[in-house]
């Protein structure tokens, strides 16, 4: 029942807003229905219970699904997921694509996650390894399953310098069962050249009742 009613304004805003006009009432428009996404997505799907209690969908799924076909969507999701998790968030890294098993994730060079050698901190690498994975494996969850990070390691092979792209691969998940799953990440920089591998444990479970 949310989800029609999330729905129903943004088709009108894109009707009203978008449809028509110049090239430049376009890109109003478009930045117009990110900013009407966001508010929506805060007030409708922003609750860390819709991940792990029992709900009828999987949200980070439909979120991604809902969003990134509208211009400006996939940096709305990426402001989703840094507002469930805002340690994550102060990276400012931004989701590129996400589908069944698979994610690709870009952390800008910047000064705030920089160390002393003027290269990414390897704690933001860490960050972009668990990001990147739990986004692949979240996106794969049946609609009755929830997650949570057992294991972190990382091998850091180079330097990190310039924006780094962190991709991983994982089997679909098709059950909720209680069970432990390897989750391979390697981070990237512009060149291709790998700068760090990362391997999570990541136990997946069923999600809690709402009555308990």
């Amino acid at each position: 029942m949310a989800y029609a009613g999330w729905c129903g304004p943004l088709r009108l805003f894109s009707r009203s807003r978008v449809s028509h006009g110049s090239p430049a009432s376009m890109d109003v428009g478009a930045g117009t229905i990110a900013r009407y996404v966001s508010r929506m997505a805060v007030t409708t799907f922003l609750s860390a219970e819709a991940l792990t209690t029992e709900s009828k969908s999987n949200v980070l799924r439909d979120t991604w699904d809902r969003l990134a076909r509208f211009p400006g969507g996939k940096r709305v999701f990426s402001r989703f997921v840094g507002s469930i998790a805002p340690y994550t968030g102060s990276m400012g890294a931004q989701v590129q694509e996400l589908s069944n098993g698979y994610s690709r994730v870009i952390l800008p060079d910047r000064r705030a996650v920089r160390n002393h050698l003027s290269c990414i901190h390897a704690v933001a690498l860490a960050n972009l390894v668990e990001l990147t994975g739990n986004l692949a494996l979240g996106y794969s969850l049946p609609d009755d399953a929830r997650f949570i990070v057992a294991g972190l390691s990382l091998d850091y092979v180079k330097k990190a310098r310039g924006p780094i792209a962190g991709e991983c691969r994982i089997p679909p998940i098709t059950t909720n069962a209680e069970q432990e799953y390897p989750v391979e990440v390697t981070l990237r920089d512009a060149a291709g050249n790998t700068v760090a591998n990362g391997h999570l444990r990541t136990l997946v479970g069923p999600k809690l009742s709402k009555s308990i």
